[in-house]
């Protein structure tokens, strides 16, 4: 049975809409439910032609700690494909473009707390350009084998969690276990 909305109001913080819900669930009792409404994101698997992973350090304020990540983005316009996101993304944040793209699907990474949906994408034959950070980014590039992802994975040190599902579909995918 589907929670039925009595009532609704958002509240837009910034880059956050906060979504206040009155629902009734399935054993009819009525409850306040909120949510981040969050815009759709994309998270891209850059490759080089070493077969190398181009990974981020990035400072991340909320946690106020240096993170391994991979480039990702908010798709600002909501009538944007994600892979014009993705594309943007990748040059922004690394200084490539890529000539190959592999879509690795999408996934929401917190499903209980937001309605956002995240795209992952791999990016192969990859050309360098320039890097054009927004000025709020601090970002230190690294080139990794996918041994090295892994194992920063299995230690805990690399906890991007759209950075992991693009590792993992990715290696569904191609079957590079």
């Amino acid at each position: 049975m589907v929670w039925k909305i009595s009532s609704s109001k958002k509240e837009q913080v910034d880059r956050f809409g906060v979504v206040i819900e009155k629902v009734i669930v399935p054993n009819g009792e009525e409850r306040n439910f909120s949510y981040l409404d969050f815009a759709k994101g994309v998270c891209i698997l850059p490759i080089t032609a070493d077969k190398e992973i181009i990974c981020l350090k990035q400072y991340r304020h909320a946690i106020k700690s240096w993170e391994w990540e991979l480039p990702a983005g908010m798709i600002d316009n909501e009538s944007d494909a994600p892979i014009e996101t993705a594309k943007k993304e990748l040059e922004e944040e690394t200084g490539n473009t890529a000539d190959y793209w592999l879509d690795l699907g999408s996934f929401y990474p917190s499903p209980g707390s937001t309605s956002e949906e995240i795209y992952l994408f791999a990016a192969t034959g990859l050309n360098a350009t320039e890097q054009r950070l927004e000025t709020s980014e601090q970002i230190e590039l690294h080139k990794l084998t996918m041994q090295e992802v892994k194992t920063l994975i299995e230690k805990g040190e690399f906890k991007h969690g759209a950075g992991l599902a693009a590792v993992l579909r990715y290696m569904l995918i191609t079957d590079n276990r």
